[in-house]
């Protein structure tokens, strides 16, 4: 008896987090594992698949310019029907809060098939921030059969909205995925990030690139990142800029043309895991970075107006700094000159995970599917 188990994944995040739990599944004997991809981001996800030497048995490639969530979501359900018809899965597993995650969720519904939901119940409880990922990952979980959840306050989440029927405790599946890609001996594959001087310089790594801060937000975190970079000489500020046309344009107007700050290309996950172990700290609107940085002993500044990620700001390794331009530089000053404020952060414990969150979704799924008798050992912060 096995079970038939398709990941579904898009996006450079899900692939990410969802690798580790594709090469885990596929070394169980009850289990055949079938990966889909919908390439809802092309360049950026095949990166990772080359990394972790994943070959999908399915890929949609729907990525096209100008894409909107609309098209993102009908041909994401129109490809994954016949997909289904083909694989004949007995549980699709998606991770997280894209629309690649909703869109796969909802053709699992549709078609009967049981989903499996990969770092269930984050929520800020504002559906319109993060958008559209607030309201994804919700319906995702209403959708859902299996929840795996990376800390005790997701799973509180769901029991308040009634869900507590196969919720399992597994911590968050990019830890597992770390322990793969960061290495003392890297070498980047472009001469700047090998030979910035990340022991004596404040090196801060960035990203930015949330639908809900296009416009006046964007505006003061990068006025407030450029003003970081002139007040303090030691600073070296490193920016891999997504590629989103609207994003494109404001890092360009607001941090081009100084030489301590560097807009580079999107480096895949290898580059960015082992770039985040080599900086100061990061400053950041992403949700994955909230968890993998302090992973390595980092400081986060989340650059939002909320997080679905208190378990970290609870913990001290992340600070909310707002999208206002005054507060993200009182922030970013205080990490840069005051050493016992960056050290009670660096040293915080990371609540998200120990390395073994794929070993207790493998063994979840396999219970439910009444191939062991025993459930997962639950994970512990």
């Amino acid at each position: 008896m096995s079970v038939r188990v398709m990941s579904i994944f898009g996006t450079r995040p899900e692939a990410i987090k969802m690798a580790p739990l594709v090469q885990e599944l596929s070394r169980r004997e009850g289990v055949e594992s079938l990966c889909c991809v919908t390439a809802q981001h092309r360049e950026m996800l095949d990166s990772v698949l080359n990394i972790f030497k994943i070959t999908p048995d399915f890929d949609l490639n729907i990525m096209e310019p100008g894409q909107t969530l609309s098209t993102i979501t009908t041909k994401c359900l129109l490809g994954l029907e016949k997909v289904f018809a083909a694989g004949k899965p007995d549980l699709v597993l998606v991770h997280g809060d894209t629309s690649t995650a909703f869109s796969a969720a909802l053709a699992a519904f549709y078609g009967q098939i049981k989903v499996g939901h990969v770092e269930a119940g984050l929520r800020t409880y504002d559906k319109y921030s993060p958008f559209p990922e607030e309201m994804n990952r919700t319906l995702v979980g209403d959708m859902a059969d299996l929840h795996f959840c990376p800390t005790t306050a997701n799973r509180d989440n769901l029991a308040r909205e009634g869900v507590t029927r196969g919720v399992f405790l597994t911590g968050n599946t990019v830890i597992d995925a770390m322990a793969t890609t960061v290495r003392p001996d890297f070498r980047f594959s472009t001469d700047l990030l090998n030979h910035l001087d990340y022991g004596s310089q404040t090196v801060i790594l960035v990203t930015c690139h949330r639908r809900e801060n296009y416009g006046e937000p964007m505006k003061n975190i990068m006025t407030a990142l450029r003003r970081l970079v002139e007040a303090y000489p030691q600073v070296e500020l490193v920016y891999p800029v997504h590629l989103s046309p609207v994003v494109q344009k404001a890092a360009g107007e607001y941090l081009g043309g100084h030489e301590r700050i560097h807009l580079i290309d999107p480096v895949d996950v290898e580059e960015m895991h082992n770039l985040m172990a080599r900086c100061s700290f990061v400053m950041t609107d992403s949700g994955g970075l909230q968890e993998e940085a302090p992973a390595l002993g980092k400081p986060v500044l989340v650059m939002r107006r909320e997080t679905e990620r208190p378990e970290a700001v609870a913990a001290g390794t992340v600070k909310l700094a707002g999208t206002g331009e005054e507060d993200i530089f009182a922030l970013g000053s205080e990490l840069i000159t005051d050493k016992a404020a960056y050290d009670a952060m660096a040293h915080a414990v990371n609540p998200y995970g120990d390395g073994r969150a794929c070993r207790r979704i493998g063994d979840a799924i396999e219970y439910t599917f009444g191939l062991r008798d025993k459930g997962p050992e639950e994970f512990k912060a």
